[in-house]
This record gives structure tokens, C-alpha cells and sequence, in this order.
């Protein structure tokens, strides 16, 4: 039996094996694609990317419009063409404590 704690998936986002969510984020085919194909690490880039679109673009997340348009760019964040992280990218919890450029 698998310990779900410590699985890991081969995440679509950050190109390399990690720790994956507890469960599906949501429910449907999505949510399971991302649960099976994205990590924790991964899944949390989305919650401030969405903050950042829903600011900028005004959206209002109760408007099934806009949930329609979240969920296609979500989609396209973790899948899309230009899903994977630039090449070197090293994530903010990796970066604490290293000295700042100036």
C-alpha cells in the first residue's frame, strides 16, 4: 500500500518528481489530471497566478463566466505549451535565505 503523504508525481509544471497534492484539487476529469500530473509545489504557482488575473482583468470568481475562463487558464497554466517553468527556475521557498541582488 502507497503512503499518499509521501507519493510524488513527475510534475507537468516544475519538470521534475515531487510530492504530490493530498487529493484532487476539485472534482471532475481536471481535478484528477492535475492530482495524477501536477505537484503540491506545482499547484500552489496557480493560487497567485489566478489573484493576479482575477486583479487585473476585474473578474468576479462567483460569475460562472468567469469560473469557465479560470478553469480554461488553468488548464493551459498547468498543460498548456508554454506550461513548464523556464529552464533554471528555482522556487521562492528554495530561494529564502539567499542573499538579495542589488
Amino acid at each position: 500500500m502507497t503512503d499518499e503523504i509521501t507519493a510524488t508525481v513527475m510534475c507537468a509544471k516544475l519538470g521534475r518528481k515531487l510530492p504530490r497534492l493530498e487529493r484532487p484539487p476539485f472534482p471532475g476529469p481536471l481535478g484528477e489530471r492535475i492530482y495524477n500530473e501536477v505537484s503540491a509545489e506545482g499547484y500552489g504557482l496557480w493560487k497567485p497566478h489566478m489573484t493576479i488575473m482575477i486583479n487585473h482583468y476585474g473578474l468576479n470568481p462567483a460569475d460562472p463566466d468567469t469560473r469557465t475562463i479560470l478553469r480554461d487558464q488553468l488548464e493551459e497554466f498547468f498543460f498548456g505549451a508554454d506550461a513548464r517553468m523556464p529552464e533554471g527556475w528555482v522556487s521562492p521557498d528554495e530561494v529564502q535565505g539567499a542573499p538579495q541582488k542589488k
